[in-house]
This record gives structure tokens, C-alpha cells and sequence, in this order.
């Protein structure tokens, strides 16, 4: 019989040597059994300085990582109309002053009930979110009563944790409903994206430890302070997770002070390496490694009007640049980008650059570049939509995207460009008819869905709102004259039976013609 407590073999060995202390001449340890029995004592020996050295946290620490039970509703971006999908999951999170309650976004994202429970107590307290930060996946949670928890340990935040250097994640994770603590090493810092948004890049912290579904917004400890927050694994790889470290959580919770959270500024112009020694001549360089080319700047931000295509970034805030684009921070050698990260809106960033051989000096002031959420996923928000006489429009971005099988090329680059190249100046939304419902007015028109949306009846359309008040004109035309990029022909819809076609929609199951806001 297979035992898989050691204790058991433990108990064996012990009677065998009793017993052969006892009875002698019944029974001799052959040279096996002794280099066994010598592994086992060396064992024994070994355990305790192990726990000694892995110094563990006090009892009552652990009762302030909190288990979060979240029901969550996701809207149905397929037919927008509907209420959405209902499910539910299980995450961590951990006190950090008086009833302020740390977690992933990802945790309690789209959450219609929110419920905490405290280590080795079944009592369930309501919660809600406070602040939830999509874009750096955190989130600060209070609970109704915060009485129980007065005594309760309250977490400090330390330093990024040095390469090599052990690190422990406590949270709730799949496979068991108690707490559960994991010891890692950390092997990389890096710059690196985000999944929970999938658009946005911060810094990062990678350990040699599984970060498993239901440790999100557990805590990684060192030293008895808090140097990271659990967020994500590598599917790719086993027993590596990563943490979001301290300088991007108490970013958040500087942002959050005022009572709202106002997302991170952006510089507004991509870079591209400088390692070719070819390039470096033909931009006149030295070979000394420091540098970056400016390869494109977004209208209307931060940089627009001050930096251009081709400059060559030398340093931010004096510290140099290297060809990686690659910047020295507190001894950590990090993406330049790092710099804007630790900044927020109406903050200065000193910046130096050659232009024609000539180098210059320069301060751009930060802001958010907003329109660049079209690029991340969103939460808690309702698909915008109109449906007119079966047709079926709503505004592009990456939750529509990440849901329908758009193959329409022209489409695809009015997504892709629609930040570098400034669309979003002309065109608020990029509409989309994204379904056509089966109706008489809509029995001949295969092949338009999937095709963005240029005009109505001759206006250029520059938003899901335009569109509406271009379909619902006081003084109806004759016809609806609507225009698709990359469609043969226009669709043609009489007026005179709009108005029957909806009521026809509406009683085949779409509730709302119309939803406008988010």
C-alpha cells in the first residue's frame, strides 16, 4: 500500500529500530537499510532549519488575505440587446488601511454581487468597488461594515523585490476553499503587457511560481511587506507567474486619491531600436549605443507639435536612452516608457533629441491619450447599438472585435490606424453593421455585414450617435441611402417601411432598438 505521508515511514523505521534493539539476534540492518536510515535521520536533522529559515508570517496575518466570491455579467456584444452572459469566480485580496481592500480589476470585473470571507470563518460580507483601474489591472474594494476587521493586520508595501531573491504569494486558489501559500524566486523584472486589458504595458515581476485562478489579487510578500500583487501566469510555461510590483500600486492609489481615477498618461510617439551599425551612419550616430528613432508621433498628444518622425531620443528626464530603448531606473534597467509610467496628467517630462544633427532640449507636458482605449478590452459598460429596420450598427472596438469574425480588410486598417493616424479626429466611432436581421426589407442584402460604415444618404458618418440622428431625421426622406466601404452597392431602405420592419424585429425578441450610451 502506497502511503504519500512521509510521517508513515518515519513510524516504520522507528519500530524496526526498536525492534532490532530489542531482539538483537532476530534482526540485522543490512547496508540498504542503513543509508536509508541515515537519509531519513539527515531528514529530520534538515526540516526545522528549512522552517527556520523560511521565517513564517504570524497566525493572524493571514486572516487580512480575504477570499472574493464575485457573480459577474457579461454583455453579449453578438446581439447587444440582450441582458448578457451570467457567471461567477473566486479570487484574493488584502487589507491595506482602514476599510480599503486590495485586488486584481480582472477579480471583480463586470461583478454584480461581490462577497468576502476571512480566513477560517464561513461568514460572507457584501463588498462593492471603490476604484477599479482596467489599464493596470487593480482594484481598491470597502465592505459595508468594517467593524469585524478593526483589528485585523494591515499590510505596508516594500521595494521591488531583487533578482534572486525569495518571494511568498498567499490567496485563494483553485482546488481547495482555504488558503493556500506558494514560495517562489524572482527571475525577471521587465516592461511587459497586461492581459486583463491586453492593450496597456507596466512594469512587471516574474516569479518561478504558478499564479493560479483564485490567487488574483493575492499578495506577494517579502520581508513581511507586500512587494507585488498576483495577476497572472504563463500558460506556456509551468510554475511561472508574475506580480504587479509596488511602484504600479501605489501609482493607482496616488491616482485614486482625489476620488477618481484618471488612467496614465502617454507620451504619444513609438520608437524603434538603433542597433544597426547601417542606420547609425546614415543618421550620422556614433556607435556609442544611446538612442532611439522617433517612428511616429499620434496627433493631438503629448509629443504632437514638439517631437517628429526621425528625431532621435537621447534621454528623458536626464537619463539616457540606450539603442534598446532601454532606461536605468533605481538600478533596474527598464523600457524608457517606464519614465511616463511613474508621472501622471499635467506632469513635465524633460526630453532631449538630435533633429538634423542638432540636438535640443525640450519639456513635454503629459496627458492621457483616450482615444486609445479602442485598443482594450472594456468593462462595465453596454454595448452601444442601433437597430433599424433589421439592420444592426454598432461602434468598432476590441470587444466587438474579440467576438465576431470580421475578415473585411478595409475594416481592419480603419481599426489598426485609427490612433497613428489620427481617424479618430475625423470619426468619433468607426460604425459597423455588425448584423441583419431576418425581416421583407432585409430578405436581399447577403454580403454587407462585417463592412464599416461611410455615409447615409451622402453624409460621411463620424459617430454611432450621428448615425442615429441620420436615420431619425425630423422630415423623413423618400429612401435611406446607406453606403459601406468596400460594398458593391449602396443599401436601399424605403421609409415608408421602417417603421413596420421594427415593430416586426422587436416582436421576434429585440427588446431595444437603441442603446447610445455606455
Amino acid at each position: 500500500m502506497h502511503h504519500a505521508d512521509p510521517r508513515h515511514r518515519f513510524r516504520m523505521i522507528d519500530r524496526q529500530i526498536l525492534f532490532a534493539t530489542r531482539f538483537p539476534t532476530l534482526m540485522v540492518l543490512d547496508k540498504s537499510m542503513i543509508r536509508l536510515l541515515c537519509f531519513f535521520t539527515s531528514l529530520v536533522f534538515t526540516i526545522p532549519r528549512l522552517a527556520a529559515e523560511a521565517n513564517p508570517l504570524p497566525s493572524d496575518v493571514y486572516r487580512s488575505v480575504l477570499r472574493i466570491e464575485v457573480a459577474t455579467q457579461s454583455p453579449d456584444y453578438q446581439t447587444p440587446w440582450n441582458s448578457g452572459r451570467f457567471s461567477g469566480g473566486i479570487g484574493t485580496g488584502f487589507i491595506i488601511g482602514k476599510n480599503k481592500i486590495l485586488t486584481n480589476a480582472h477579480v471583480v470585473s463586470n461583478g454584480r454581487r461581490v462577497l468576502i470571507t476571512v480566513f477560517g470563518s464561513p461568514k460572507k460580507y457584501p463588498a462593492k468597488v471603490e476604484f477599479i483601474a482596467h489599464d493596470c489591472d487593480l482594484a481598491l474594494l470597502s465592505v459595508e461594515d468594517f467593524t469585524d476587521f478593526e483589528s485585523f493586520h494591515v499590510f505596508e508595501f516594500g521595494n521591488i523585490p531583487s533578482l534572486e531573491s525569495q518571494v511568498r504569494v498567499i490567496g485563494y486558489p483553485v482546488g481547495g476553499e482555504r488558503l493556500s501559500v506558494t514560495r517562489g524566486v524572482v527571475s525577471r523584472v521587465d516592461f511587459q503587457s497586461y492581459s486583463h486589458s491586453i492593450a496597456d504595458s507596466h512594469l512587471i515581476v516574474q516569479i518561478d511560481a504558478a499564479i493560479n485562478p483564485g490567487n488574483s489579487g493575492g499578495p506577494c510578500i517579502q520581508d513581511g511587506k507586500v512587494v507585488g500583487v498576483a495577476f497572472q501566469g504563463l500558460r506556456q510555461a509551468d510554475n511561472t507567474g508574475y506580480i504587479i510590483p509596488t511602484p504600479v500600486i501605489r501609482r493607482f492609489l496616488k491616482d485614486i486619491e482625489d476620488g477618481q481615477y484618471d488612467h496614465y498618461a502617454d507620451l504619444g510617439a513609438s520608437t524603434f531600436p538603433l542597433h544597426n551599425p547601417a542606420m547609425r551612419k546614415a543618421l550620422d550616430l556614433p556607435d556609442d549605443g544611446l538612442g532611439v528613432l522617433v517612428s511616429d508621433v499620434v496627433p493631438t498628444s503629448s509629443s504632437d507639435g514638439i517631437l517628429k518622425a526621425c528625431d532621435i531620443l537621447m534621454s528623458l528626464d536626464g537619463m539616457p536612452i540606450d539603442s534598446a530603448g532601454m532606461i536605468t531606473i533605481d538600478g533596474e534597467t527598464v523600457n524608457l516608457n517606464e519614465v511616463i509610467e511613474r508621472k501622471y496628467a499635467g506632469d513635465k517630462v524633460a526630453a532631449r533629441y538630435l533633429r538634423d544633427g542638432s540636438s535640443h532640449d525640450v519639456e513635454i507636458t503629459l496627458k492621457p491619450l483616450s482615444w486609445s482605449r479602442l485598443y482594450s478590452v472594456e468593462y462595465e459598460k453596454k454595448p452601444r447599438y442601433i437597430v433599424f429596420a433589421g439592420l444592426v450598427f454598432q461602434p468598432l472596438d476590441t470587444n466587438l472585435l474579440a467576438t465576431s469574425k470580421f475578415d473585411d480588410v478595409a475594416l481592419r486598417r480603419l481599426y489598426t490606424d485609427y490612433v497613428p493616424k489620427g481617424l479618430f479626429e475625423k470619426h468619433q466611432d468607426i460604425v459597423v453593421l455588425t448584423r441583419i436581421e431576418s425581416d421583407a426589407v432585409t430578405s436581399q442584402l447577403e454580403g454587407f455585414t462585417g463592412l464599416a460604415l461611410d455615409k447615409i444618404n451622402g453624409v460621411e458618418v463620424k459617430s454611432l450617435s450621428h448615425a442615429h440622428e441620420l436615420l431619425h431625421p425630423e422630415k423623413p426622406p423618400e429612401f435611406f441611402v446607406i453606403e459601406l466601404f468596400d460594398a458593391d452597392r449602396p443599401i436601399i431602405i424605403p421609409s415608408a417601411m421602417v417603421a413596420g420592419a421594427n415593430q416586426r424585429i422587436q416582436a421576434n425578441g429585440v427588446t431595444e432598438l437603441e442603446n447610445l450610451e455606455d
